[in-house]
């Protein structure tokens, strides 16, 4: 029997919506890449987007545990002789963009490729509760209900 590979046009793609509230990043983060990638459907195929749309609400109320929130630091150079930046999470979730930093969490799980690239177009992450995507109907997944530990 020859392996099944699917073709762009016979994907099947959802629209799912995740609240973020009172979620572990990291845990939250590794559903979404999966989900994104499509790993959960068994017509899998690793260089074909079979991934479903995404559409996170709340990030900004994002979970951390431990003492990640003040501990851990993202840096970036600018470029020029000195110029290396930084910024706590604690410092992006209350900013201006909450949203980032489940942007940046799922980015690094995906791979870091023109097929990545696909499947981060497919999430939209807002820090309030509203989203413009009520026209697709999306299905809540609920996050925290998947484990236990998701919700701490």
């Amino acid at each position: 029997m020859p392996t099944y590979s699917a073709k762009p046009a016979e994907i099947q793609r959802n629209w799912f919506l995740v609240d973020a509230e009172g979620v572990v990043l990291g845990r939250l983060a590794s559903i979404i890449a999966m989900r994104l990638r499509g790993k959960h459907k068994p017509c899998f195929t690793p260089h074909v987007d079979c991934g479903d749309h995404i559409i996170v609400v709340n990030a900004e109320k994002v979970r951390l545990t431990g003492h990640k929130r003040d501990d851990k630091v993202f840096y970036w150079h600018t470029g020029h002789p000195g110029g290396i930046k930084g910024r706590t999470i604690a410092q992006i979730l209350d900013g201006r963009y909450p949203e980032r930093v489940i942007v940046k969490a799922v980015e690094r799980m995906v791979p870091r490729s023109p097929l990545g690239r696909m499947v981060m177009k497919k999430l939209r992450v807002y820090g309030g509760p509203d989203h413009p995507h009520g026209a697709q109907q999306p299905t809540v997944l609920d996050v925290a209900a998947l484990n236990p530990k998701n919700k701490r």
